[in-house]
C-alpha cells in the first residue's frame, strides 16, 4: 500500500471559521463551567470576541493578497469568499447586539429550558424571573462559522455539510421566543421539515452532478459541463434540485412559504440574524454555483431561474400589501429583495456579482435596523406588532417614527437611500447582461410594494393614537448601538456608496 497523502491545509484561510467554532465549543463549556448568575455576559463577551477575532483574519488574509483553493479543493479562497465572510461578521455583530440586548433583560426574550419542559403559563412567567437563554450565543456562532464554511464551499458534499452546519442551530433559536412559545415553536418546526426536504433534494441533485460529472468540485463540475460524456438528463435534474435546496434558504418563490410564518415566530433578534446573514450565505452560494460550475449552461437555466425571480417579485409585492402583522410585512418585503437579488444574480457578468454583493450588505444594514425597531414597541404582553396597534406612533415617539420611516423609504428604493442604490445598480447590470425584461418587472413591483412601505408611514404619523397605541420603550446600549449602525449605514450607502462599489468590484472573481 502506498504511503496516505494528506491535502495541503492553510490554516490562514481557514482561520475565521476555524475561530468561530473554537469559540462556539467553548460557549458550551461555558453553559456548564461559568455560574449562571454570569453565564449571560461572559457568553456576550465571548462571541463578541470570537467575531472580532474572526474579522481581524478577514483582513489579514485580504492583505495577504494569496487567493486560490485548499484542503484538496474543498474551500476556495477569492474575492467573492473574503468579502461575503466580512459581511457576514459584520451583520453577524450587529445581529449579536440585539440578541445580547433581549437577552441580558430580566426574562429576556429568550425561553428557559424550565418552561419549554414543562409547558404552562407559569412556567413561562417564573421563567421570566431568570436571565434569559445563554444557548443562544454558542448556537449564533456555529449558524455564523456555518455560513462562512457554505460561501467558500468549493465542491458540492462541503456546500451541503455547511447548509447543515447552518441550519440546525436556526431551527433550534427559532423555537426559544418567551412569550410566544407556541407560535415560536410551530415556526421552528415547519422551518425544521421544510429545511429537511430542501435538504433531502440538494443531497439527491448532489448525486446526480456526481453521477454526470464523476466528481463534486466545482471545477470538475465545469469541466464536465464544457465538454460533456455523459447524459445531460443527469445534468439538468441535478441542476434543479440543487437550486430547491438554494432557492428555499434564499426564500426565492415557490420555496418561499416558510418565510412568513417562521419570520413571525421566531424571536424577532433571530429573525433579524436569519433576513440579514442567512440571505448572504444562501446568495453567496448561488452566486459560486451558477458562475463557476453551471456557467456553461447559462442560456438553459436563465429564463427558467428568470421566471423564479420574477414570481418571487410578483409574490413578494402583492401578497405584502394584504399583511396586518409588522414581521410578516417585513417577511414578504424579504421575498420580493430576493427576487431583486436574483436579477442581478441573473445578469450573469462581473457587474451582476459585484451588485449583488452590494445589495446584500445594503439590504443586510437596512434590514437589522428595522427588526431592531420592532423590538421596541411592546407592551404588558411583550412586542405588539399588529399594524393596528402602531397608529399614532409618531405623535408619541417621533424620533422612533422617523427612523422607522427612513428605513421603510429605504425599502421602497427612494433616492439618497442604500435602497435605491443597490436596485439600480442590480437593475444595470441586468440591462447591461441583456436581461431587460426582469428590469421592467422589477420597476413594477417595486412601485407595487411601495404601497404597503408608505401605508405604514401614514399609520405612524396621521393617525391618533388610540387607548391600545403601546409605549416606545428606551433602547439599551446594544440596541441604540445596533440601530444607529443600520441607519448610518443605509444613509451613507445611499449618499456615498463608491467605497463599497469598488471594493466589491475589487473582489469580484471566483477561482476554480
Amino acid at each position: 500500500m502506498g504511503d496516505l497523502k494528506l491535502p495541503a491545509i492553510d490554516y490562514g484561510a481557514l482561520a475565521p471559521m476555524l475561530i468561530l467554532f473554537g469559540v462556539a465549543c467553548a460557549g458550551v463549556l461555558a453553559e456548564v463551567l461559568v455560574p449562571r448568575r454570569s453565564r449571560n455576559a461572559v457568553q456576550l463577551a465571548l462571541a463578541f470576541l470570537g467575531i472580532a477575532a474572526a474579522f481581524i483574519a478577514v483582513i489579514v488574509f485580504v492583505q495577504n493578497g494569496s487567493r486560490g483553493v485548499t484542503i484538496g479543493g474543498a474551500v476556495a479562497v477569492d474575492g467573492p469568499t473574503l468579502f461575503l465572510q466580512g459581511a457576514l461578521l459584520v451583520l453577524g455583530a450587529v445581529s449579536l447586539m440585539l440578541i445580547g440586548e433581549r437577552s441580558l433583560e430580566r426574562g429576556g426574550t429568550f425561553v428557559s429550558q424550565a418552561a419549554i419542559t414543562v409547558g404552562s403559563q407559569k412556567d413561562v412567567k417564573q421563567a421570566g424571573d431568570q436571565p434569559g437563554l445563554t444557548e443562544v450565543y454558542p448556537l449564533t456562532m456555529f449558524a455564523l462559522g456555518g455560513m462562512l464554511l457554505f460561501v467558500s464551499a468549493n465542491d458540492l458534499l462541503t456546500m451541503f455539510v455547511a447548509l447543515e452546519v447552518f441550519s440546525l442551530p436556526l431551527y433550534l433559536l427559532c423555537a426559544l421566543a418567551r412569550r410566544r412559545r407556541l407560535l415560536s415553536q410551530e415556526a421552528a418546526l415547519k422551518y425544521f421539515l421544510l429545511g429537511s426536504y430542501a435538504s433531502a433534494f440538494f443531497l439527491f441533485g448532489v448525486a446526480l452532478i456526481y453521477g454526470f460529472s464523476g466528481g463534486i468540485s466545482l471545477a470538475q463540475v465545469h469541466e464536465a459541463v464544457v465538454n460533456p460524456q455523459n447524459s445531460q438528463v443527469l445534468l439538468y435534474a441535478g441542476l434543479a434540485l440543487l437550486a430547491i435546496g438554494l432557492l428555499f434558504k434564499a426564500a426565492l418563490a415557490p420555496f418561499h412559504v416558510w418565510t412568513p410564518d417562521v419570520y413571525q415566530g421566531a424571536p424577532t433578534p433571530i429573525t433579524a440574524l436569519m433576513a440579514a446573514c442567512t440571505k448572504v450565505a444562501a446568495f453567496g452560494a448561488l452566486l459560486r454555483i451558477l458562475y463557476v460550475a453551471f456557467d456553461g449552461v447559462r442560456w438553459d437555466f436563465q429564463p427558467v431561474l428568470g421566471t423564479v425571480a420574477v414570481l418571487t417579485m410578483l409574490v413578494g409585492a402583492v401578497l405584502a400589501v394584504t399583511q396586518t402583522d409588522m414581521k410578516r410585512l417585513l417577511a414578504y418585503s424579504s421575498i420580493a429583495n430576493a427576487g431583486y437579488l436574483l436579477v442581478g444574480v441573473l445578469a450573469l457578468n462581473p457587474e451582476g456579482l459585484s451588485s449583488t454583493m452590494f445589495y446584500l450588505v445594503a439590504y443586510g444594514f437596512s434590514v437589522l435596523a428595522a427588526f431592531g425597531i420592532v423590538t421596541l414597541v411592546r407592551d404588558a404582553d411583550g412586542e405588539a406588532t399588529h399594524l393596528s396597534r402602531w397608529a399614532g406612533l409618531g405623535r408619541k415617539s417621533p424620533l422612533f417614527a422617523a427612523t422607522f420611516t427612513f428605513i421603510l423609504l429605504a425599502f421602497a428604493g427612494i433616492p439618497l437611500t442604500s435602497g435605491f442604490t443597490s436596485k439600480f445598480a442590480v437593475f444595470g447590470a441586468a440591462v447591461e447582461g441583456g436581461q431587460t425584461w426582469l428590469v421592467i418587472f422589477g420597476v413594477i413591483t417595486s412601485m407595487l410594494i411601495a404601497f404597503p412601505y408608505l401605508r405604514v408611514v401614514v399609520m405612524l404619523w396621521l393617525s391618533e393614537p388610540g387607548e391600545s397605541t403601546p409605549t416606545v420603550s428606551i433602547p439599551g446600549f446594544m440596541t441604540s448601538a445596533a440601530l444607529a449602525i443600520g441607519v448610518l449605514a443605509t444613509l451613507a450607502l445611499g449618499v456615498v456608496p463608491a467605497p463599497l462599489i469598488d471594493l466589491t468590484r475589487d473582489a469580484a472573481q471566483f477561482v476554480r
